[in-house]
């Protein structure tokens, strides 16, 4: 079918690629009158081009000659000269899409470019990569071009002072990894001065390894915790439960879903164990909790493989790329629950404070690209979530490694003896290998065996990932063997050895398929960069995760009834073709997850633009009396709508609005029920904004012009934050639950729209309420200060994130009250109408 539509329609890539050649020709017809210009008439070319866009020359207008500049300037200060597919990526990029190139033909260079010319807009383009030593090396390399040409450039690293940050971000160019320039959004959103603000815009983003980010990474929320004291107790006391449980007999354990259930046995034990009557009474909510995360912590999260133990501390591997996640936490006590099953000291869990998932976080971007080598498998994901097309550039030479079909065994020990034994020829032959592992467990397994073979080799994997880049630059030379985890020296080419060519080039040997084909793809590509020989090879077992996951049984019932052993392997398209199609359920699977994941923080999303704006507003404003009278005047309204309900206005409660008033706004004695009789409520809201603004006088005369306005400022901002914060809770309160809706036939996500807004609403009112109250009746300091409304914040990311939640104190009646007095919380409303219902 795909076909059919291609020879009817063309190919939508290679129409693209034509399209971006005609304007590389153009940048390529320019290069002779560039090489006649001398350093400082380069140089002199960005200033012109900044004049010429001041003066309404477009962007796009400029970009041949920009592009011609930049690529004249490469020549001589970095000794490189970009090749024409370097320019079709660079267009790519300028025009807000994703470019697709190999390992090795440039990334680095080509988004110099489009940098360059967006930087002369002078909003400042941000350069974003997957770790720190990824940026400061380009930012090193790829800044001296810039420098020459006129342009600043600054560093963003994780630990920089505000200063510093500050510094960086007025930069023409700024280079950082994706979680700094997050966290610095968020953190800008809870500064007490605007001073303290370190980012300007978020115009023009170039993303490095692009795939790794917006994908793999998507579903990683950013968030800003501070710590929540809680007992560790329980969570001990669940792990040594935990440990007397067998599996199947008092537990259940799901490996597709990774659930974990109790079973009737174990409840039973449960019950016995902390010596309750019954283990799903209210009163045990919080022990059942932490009996499953003890559970889940045992069963489904296995040590070398989703974490490390390391100086005392649980760290998290990244299962896509291998990495070490230092300073992230699983969420809602697992991670507790963890460190409990290790014997190590259980951390305070956090509350959250802020939070922005990585989609909508860069999506606030006016302009938003990126480069990887691996994305038209998530095209799909990449246009509906992103609106960015991934244009697949072609390479500067063609690609002649040879990918071999994948070979299966009966058994992973199997699978093991005949990688060890496929390294261990190509060794003696002096041949370089790189064998891709999924797993650090999996790495140390092949490094042991490879030990015993006698073969010398190089381990990259979480443990050990401060020498990725010495253990890569020498992967490609002369018998090197580098067992590696997925992350493979990303973003750092494997350049081959002298000799290296003539024994057939870089040997890649992968030894399980991964659940998503760009993290396989990423793999073989680290062999056969521009032109240069390769190989690629996969060893699958009947007994790896994927092969367990989607079926392998009737293909192991085929070995069996064909008498295959250990030893002979499936050599068979067809099976690489069934394991690519269940490759792409699991890709599938995962997109679905990710859009709904987007869909639930969509919500959030626009209350938190709603927030963050007014927050802005606060710090921005240099008189706040004007937005505190209009929250006054809302809360009136409510009010007196509260009590002039009845349709005959002899049944109005004009009492409680007097009491209200008396309570929240105003002195004893300035407003009467006298002066509201006879009144529509319109003019008694009216009446009553004009009492409030004749006491809102004589509190300004009260004190300094200046000391006023700071006082207005300080209670605003720390009620925001305060309200925001319980807000987030609980949102991610009514998250946790609102599936099981999914029970009573109603849609969840439209569920948690329509109560999610009927929160943010409540919580709108309640500020509201709050400000006028304070703002009216408080008493100044003359010490005032602003201050955040939590200690100890800081920055971790996503899934490992866990709050201590938080429960509303109910209102306690303490002494006797009439129905028609007022209600003793203080509201102003009667007793009957409050606390009293």
């Amino acid at each position: 079918m795909l076909g059919t539509l291609k020879k009817i329609f063309g190919d939508g890539n290679q129409r693209q690629i034509n399209r971006l050649q005609k304007h590389a020709e153009e940048i390529e017809a320019l290069e002779p009158e560039m090489e006649k210009l001398s350093d400082d008439g380069l140089r002199n070319k960005t200033d012109e081009f900044k004049q010429r866009y001041q003066d309404g020359e477009s962007l796009d207008k400029l970009l041949p000659e920009a592009y011609a500049v930049v690529r004249e300037g490469a020549k001589r200060v970095l000794g490189m000269r970009p090749f024409n597919v370097q320019l079709l990526g660079a267009i790519a990029l300028h025009e807000g899409n994703i470019a697709e190139m190999k390992t090795g033909e440039g990334k680095t260079l080509a988004s110099t470019m489009p940098a360059y010319l967006n930087a002369i807009s002078g909003k400042g383009v941000h350069i974003i990569t997957v770790n720190d030593y990824l940026a400061s090396r380009d930012a090193g390399e790829m800044g001296k071009l810039y420098e020459f040409l006129g342009l600043t450039v600054g560093l963003n690293l994780n630990g920089m002072m505000k200063e510093e940050k500050r510094e960086a971000y007025d930069a023409d160019i700024t280079y950082g990894t994706n979680n700094e320039f997050g966290f610095d959004y968020l953190r800008d959103n809870m500064v007490l001065y605007k001073e303290q603000m370190v980012q300007r815009s978020l115009p023009f983003a170039i993303i490095d390894e692009v795939d790794s980010i917006l994908i793999d990474e998507a579903r990683t929320p950013l968030i800003i915790s501070g710590t929540a004291q809680k007992s560790a107790d329980l969570y001990v006391k669940a792990n040594a439960f935990v440990r007397l449980l067998e599996k199947e007999e008092d537990y259940t354990y799901e490996e597709k879903t990774k659930g974990v259930q109790l079973t009737e046995e174990g409840i039973n034990k449960a019950e016995r164990y902390f010596a309750i009557e019954n283990l799903f009474d209210l009163s045990n909510v919080s022990l059942i909790h932490h009996i499953n995360q003890a559970l889940k912590a045992h069963a489904a999260m296995h040590r070398d493989t989703d974490y490390v133990v390391e100086d005392g501390d649980v760290v998290i591997v990244d299962q896509f790329t291998g990495r070490l996640m230092k300073g992230r936490r699983y969420s809602d006590g697992l991670h507790q629950a963890i460190e409990a099953k290790e014997g190590l000291e259980i951390q305070n869990e956090s509350m959250t404070l802020a939070s922005i998932t990585f989609q909508n976080f860069f999506r606030m971007y006016d302009k938003l690209s990126g480069m990887t080598g691996t994305a038209k498998t998530e095209e799909e994901e990449f246009l509906n979530i992103y609106n960015m097309r991934v244009i697949a550039i072609p390479t500067n030479k063609p690609i002649i490694r040879d990918d071999k079909a994948d070979l299966v065994y009966k058994t992973m020990e199997g699978k093991f003896k005949a990688v060890v034994e496929e390294i261990k020829q190509r060794y003696d032959k002096g041949q370089p290998v790189l064998v891709g592992t999924v797993a650090v467990e999996t790495s140390e397994l092949i490094s042991r065996y490879l030990k015993k073979a006698g073969v010398t080799h190089n381990v990259l994997n979480a443990k050990n990932h401060f020498r990725e880049a010495e253990i890569i630059e020498n992967a490609g030379q002369k018998g090197a063997v580098t067992i590696a985890t997925n992350m493979a020296g990303r973003g750092t080419d494997i350049k081959l050895g002298d000799g290296v060519v003539e024994l057939g080039g870089l040997a890649v040997i992968g030894t399980e398929r991964h659940e998503s084909r760009r993290i396989d793809n990423q793999l073989r590509g680290r062999s056969g960069r521009q032109g240069d020989p390769g190989m690629s090879l996969f060893y699958l077992s009947m007994e790896d995760e994927l092969m367990r996951r989607f079926g392998s049984d009737n293909m192991r019932n085929m070995m069996d009834r064909l008498g295959m052993d250990d030893s002979q392997p499936i050599e068979s398209k067809m099976v690489s073709r069934a394991v690519e199609s269940a490759q792409k359920r699991v890709e599938g699977n995962n997109f679905d997850a990710r859009k709904t994941v987007l869909s639930y923080d969509d919500v959030l999303r626009q209350q938190r633009e709603v927030i963050y704006k007014q927050r802005f507003e606060v710090l921005d404003s240099e008189n706040l009396r004007s937005i505190i009278e209009e929250m006054i005047h809302s809360t009136l309204e409510r009010t007196v709508q509260a009590y002039t309900t009845d349709e005959l206005d002899e049944n109005w409660e004009l009492d409680s609005i007097v009491s209200y008033m008396h309570a929240n706004l105003v002195h004893e004695g300035d407003v009467t029920e006298g002066e509201l009789k006879g009144k529509e409520p319109e003019e008694m809201v009216e009446l009553l904004m004009e009492k409030v603004k004749q006491r809102y006088d004589e509190k300004e005369t009260e004190m300094e012009e200046g000391q006023m306005r700071e006082f207005e400022r300080v209670i605003l901002l720390r009620t925001v934050d305060q309200k925001w914060m319980d807000h987030i809770d609980q949102m991610d309160q009514l998250r946790q639950g609102i599936h099981l809706r999914a029970y009573g036939q109603t849609d969840p996500l439209r569920e948690y729209q329509m109560e999610g807004f009927s929160m943010f609403e409540q919580m709108v009112q309640n500020i509201e309420e709050e400000v006028s109250r304070y703002v009216m009746k408080a008493e100044v300091r003359n010490n005032l200060q602003r201050q955040e409304v939590a200690q100890g914040a800081k920055a971790v990311s996503g899934s490992e994130q866990s709050e201590e939640k938080k429960t509303r104190k109910p209102y306690v009646k303490k002494e006797d009250v009439g129905r028609n007095d007022p209600c003793p919380c203080g509201s102003g409303k009667k007793y009957k109408n409050c606390h009293g219902r």
